[in-house]
């Protein structure tokens, strides 16, 4: 069989069937794939609000199967496709509700997928539950899965943290619905797609799993919130959808999306970054045998020995160590704990140090 070229269907929307495109596709050609599958929701009566008015729910028939057993089939279809032309070390994010997620997970690990995470998305301005006869439904999961065990998988993990106001991401996202002027209307007010996902979701999952320059596909690509956000993003996108109607207005959007600026795309990566031993900073003499390191509110301090270790009252080893202990901690990050003193600026981190040292050694 000759399959499609990846190259050759970059940043193009396909109006077709998902598993039908995907079949045609090369094998181990795409970085990353973003799934917001049918949730199968099988909604039966209308929903009504208290005031009488009516709830847009899903009632689409791309959203109907005859059975759990005709859905099952149908998500083993598109996800076995999906599976063979990801790449060895891409990874996939699925997105569902109770209704589904279960049935997809158990899919996903079937065929051989490497979950890595599940998130919790929390709308903070979620849809009430109308009729009282249930919690309100609040969130969705994202499940978040590499192509096998051994794959070596992307995470920004430098810039999830710098986005979360340097403080380690959660699996727990709070974020809203997708409203206001983001949300696709028709010439009538009405929603154009009856589930389209908040840019800032897909944000998100973009930059903590792709770099700039891969490929991300979306089988259900709807109205078109991954492309948007690859194109704003500097990634390539190629997006699959059935529904005519939601192919035009998805062309429409991301044809008024200005992509964010090369220069600004970048961000650091510590891990990345080569690694730096306190002894070398010793050794370069911008700091000394003798002098006296200290925590951010000086209430700890230690005494900087010959080898690039410390001793303290009660303890001595790496600036890690001492740092740890001072704090009762298992772990501790020495470089960005310990501070010296300077005659003009006051307390300097030691970090400021090791990247003297790092940019002295590596920019020759």
């Amino acid at each position: 069989m000759c399959y499609i070229k990846t190259k050759n269907i970059l940043n193009t929307i396909i109006n077709e069937d998902c598993i039908k495109t995907m079949s045609q596709i090369e094998d181990n050609s795409v970085d990353l794939i973003f799934a917001d599958p049918p949730y199968n929701l099988q909604l039966g009566d209308e929903l009504i609000r208290p005031d009488n008015t009516k709830v847009n729910g899903v009632f689409e028939e791309w959203d109907s199967f005859e059975s759990l057993q005709a859905y099952d089939k149908y998500t083993r279809e598109w996800m076995s496709e999906a599976r063979r032309i990801l790449k060895d070390d891409g990874a996939i994010w699925v997105i569902g509700s109770y209704h589904n997620i279960f049935r997809v997970g158990y899919i996903l690990q079937d065929l051989g997928f490497w979950i890595l995470n599940d998130i919790i998305w929390n709308k903070v301005n979620p849809m009430p539950n109308f009729k009282g006869t249930r919690f309100t439904n609040a969130h969705e999961t994202l499940i978040w899965a590499c192509k096998t065990p051994k794959s070596k998988y992307k995470f920004n993990y430098e810039a999830m943290k710098a986005l979360n106001e340097d403080t380690q991401m959660r699996s727990d996202w709070h974020l809203p619905l997708c409203t206001g002027k983001e949300r696709l209307k028709d010439e009538g007010g009405a929603k154009t797609h009856p589930t389209q996902k908040p840019e800032a979701l897909l944000y998100r999952v973009l930059m903590a799993s792709s770099d700039v320059g891969d490929v991300v596909l979306d089988p259900f690509f709807g109205t078109g919130t991954t492309g948007a956000v690859a194109k704003k993003l500097g990634r390539n996108y190629i997006g699959i959808e059935r529904d005519a109607i939601y192919v035009k207005a998805a062309r429409e959007r991301i044809d008024n999306i200005t992509p964010i600026e090369d220069g600004c795309l970048e961000f650091s990566c510590k891990k990345k970054q080569p690694r730096i031993p306190f002894g070398l900073v010793i050794e370069k003499g911008l700091l000394e045998p003798g002098m006296q390191l200290y925590s951010a509110n000086k209430k700890t301090s230690a005494l900087i020995r010959s080898d690039g270790t410390l001793k303290a009252d009660k303890t001595e080893g790496s600036i890690h160590q001492v740092g740890a202990a001072a704090q009762n901690l298992p772990a501790c990050n020495g470089w960005t704990y310990w501070y010296f003193e300077d005659k003009k600026k006051g307390l300097v981190s030691i970090d400021e140090l090791r990247q003297i040292v790092r940019d002295e050694i590596y920019s020759m």
